[in-house]
C-alpha cells in the first residue's frame, strides 16, 4: 500500500477508512436486496475515485469491478465483492495503527 505524502491526506485516512466500513456495512446489503444497482454504482463510483485518491490502489479496483456488477445488474458477483472491499479496507485500517 502507497500512502500519500500529504501530512493533511495521511491525517484523514482512517477517518475516511472507518466511513468506509460504516457505510458499506449499513447500505450495500440493502441496494442488493432492494435492486439499488443505481446507489450500488454510485458508491462503487466513489469508492474507485475516493481510494485512488488516498492511495489505496487496490480498493479502487474492486471498485471498478463492483461498477461492471452493479450496471449489469449481476448480484451472484456484486455480492462477492462486499467481503473482500471489506477486508481491504480493513488491512490498510491495520496498516495505518502500525504505521503513525
Amino acid at each position: 500500500m502507497k500512502l500519500p505524502q500529504d501530512a493533511f491526506i495521511r491525517e484523514l485516512l482512517p477517518e475516511f477508512v472507518d466511513s468506509w466500513i460504516n457505510d458499506i456495512k449499513n447500505q450495500f446489503e440493502d441496494f442488493i436486496v432492494n435492486g439499488k444497482f443505481d446507489d450500488l454504482y454510485r458508491m462503487a463510483h466513489t469508492i474507485k475515485g475516493s481510494c485512488f485518491q488516498f492511495g489505496l490502489d487496490e480498493i479502487a479496483e474492486l471498485g471498478i469491478k463492483l461498477m461492471e456488477y452493479a450496471k449489469n445488474r449481476d448480484v451472484q458477483n456484486a455480492v462477492q465483492m462486499k467481503d473482500k472491499i471489506i477486508g481491504l479496507f480493513y488491512e490498510a485500517k491495520e496498516f495505518l495503527q502500525n504505521n503513525k
